[in-house]
């Protein structure tokens, strides 16, 4: 019974270990339990009576196989690298059946150690709901009180119901370096396999090795990184990570659904186009509603988007119409040209006729009128300058006429300046009775004397 002590121990100590850290990739740990089955049949061709020859009657279990009906097998797997695992193993059983002889109940107990293979790595498949492997390794067995090492070789394979519980078959040929006390023989074995022991640190369900964020909780579809606002786009690749937007504007919102993310739109609740980032121009005159003025009517940036006005009506705008006010050609910057000989001589006609109280400078009624259309001429030139030049009779001195002619040129210009004409465009003279245009012998001659004119002034 030493030596069941000896394999209860070693079993302890196999299962032990199962509590260290790692996996097979993923799950680098694995332990194992089950039962097995040893058959001294089909292996000792050399021994005449009571076995068959290699491999003959494999599957005969009714006949041949010694099985414990019990938990009769633990193991503990630590995957390596590239499909190679090293597992270590404890068996007992007891031995009734040596081939077709029968013998008295021996206990048989063995510890093994094996570096399996798994097969789908030759294709290049690690991971598979079935896994054949082939395996190589050695051991102690004992047979009652007699021990012997072991090599052994052998296959199985692991059949996968979830990422770590699985169905585990085996078969293995022990050959032994003392084959007079305990005989070369199979062993087979059935049990689960549980694999574990890898690391997921952020514990979202994806181990460190695969996660591409292990530090923080994620999803499988992005490989373990988050979506932090779940709009489908990996924070990584999103440029607002906090806030539910969309794939095709790398994860952030569109609220007016323009196509221009709301952190890049200048108006984020009005639909605009990328040209005026984001904001709406409804009269496409290149000026965005919010700064534009008049937003339904096209006009200049200059003019916060709304046309320049034309306060004198002459098609020239304000902006370019050196006379705002007053109406003038293009040709002239808006403003109007000088008066020609034509108008000049029609603003004498009037000139003319205005009528003074007799030896004053104050007008006759008669005159008003007169005097009004001159006052619309002179508006209708506000660039020109004018001199307006009193004339008198021969009637009287030569001083008071000369006087008498410049207070009636001043009270035209008076006229004038009180309705409405810049009086820096007027100059008056007084030429008293030294210009007459007419005979001072007659009534009729010394009424053409009595006159104002109006020149343009240099």
């Amino acid at each position: 019974m030493k030596h069941l002590k000896v394999v209860i121990l070693a079993l302890f100590l196999i299962a032990g270990l199962s509590n260290a850290n790692a996996q097979d990739k993923n799950n680098p740990w694995a332990i194992g339990i089950g039962v097995n089955a040893v058959d001294f049949y089909p292996t000792n061709v050399d021994i005449p009576t009571g076995y068959g020859s290699w491999g003959d009657e494999f599957f005969n279990a009714g006949d041949h196989y010694n099985i414990l009906p019990a938990v009769s097998k633990i193991s503990v797997g630590k995957y390596l690298a590239d499909g190679f695992t090293l597992e270590a193993a404890g068996t007992l059983n007891k031995i009734s059946k040596m081939g077709d002889n029968r013998v008295s109940d021996l206990m048989y107990f063995g510890l093994d150690g094996a570096l399996k293979y798994n097969l789908n790595n030759i294709i290049g498949k690690t991971s598979s709901w079935f896994d054949p492997y082939v395996l190589v390794g050695g051991g102690y067995t004992w047979l009652d009180d007699f021990g012997t090492g072991t090599v052994n070789g052998g296959g199985g394979f692991n059949i996968w119901f979830s990422d770590n519980i699985g169905l585990n078959v085996e078969s293995k040929y022990k050959h032994v370096f003392d084959n007079v006390n305990i005989l070369q023989h199979f062993q087979h074995s059935v049990g689960i396999v549980l694999k574990f022991g890898g690391t997921d640190t952020d514990g979202d369900g994806i181990f460190d090795k695969d996660d591409a964020c292990p530090t923080v909780f994620g999803l499988a579809a992005f490989n373990g990184c988050p979506d932090t606002d779940g709009d489908g786009v990996e924070d990584s690749k999103d440029d607002c990570p906090t806030v539910f937007g969309l794939a095709a504007l790398n994860g952030c919102p569109d609220a007016d659904g323009d196509g221009i993310a709301d952190k890049d739109d200048a108006c984020p609740n009005e639909k605009g186009t990328k040209a005026n980032k984001g904001c709406p121009d409804t009269d496409g005159d290149g000026v965005v509603d919010k700064d534009d003025a008049c937003p339904t009517v096209p006009g200049p940036a200059e003019n916060k988007g709304c046309p320049w006005p034309d306060t004198d009506g002459d098609g020239v705008t304000d902006n370019i119409d050196k006379c705002p006010t007053v109406a003038g050609p293009a040709s002239n910057n808006g403003c109007p040209v000088a008066p020609t000989v034509e108008i000049m001589a029609t603003l004498n006609e009037y000139a003319r006729t205005i009528l003074f109280d007799t030896g004053k400078s104050t007008f006759r009624k008669e005159s008003i009128d007169i005097l009004k259309s001159m006052t619309a001429i002179f508006k209708d030139y506000p660039e020109a300058d004018f001199v307006i030049a009193g004339h008198t009779d021969s009637v009287g001195s030569d001083k008071s006429n000369q006087l008498l002619s410049e207070r009636r040129a001043a009270a035209v210009r008076d006229y004038l300046i009180s309705n409405g004409i810049n009086a820096d465009r007027l100059k008056t003279v007084g030429f008293g009775e030294s210009k007459p245009v007419d005979t001072n012998a007659t009534a009729a001659g010394r009424q053409n004397n009595r006159r104002t004119e109006v020149t343009l002034a240099n």
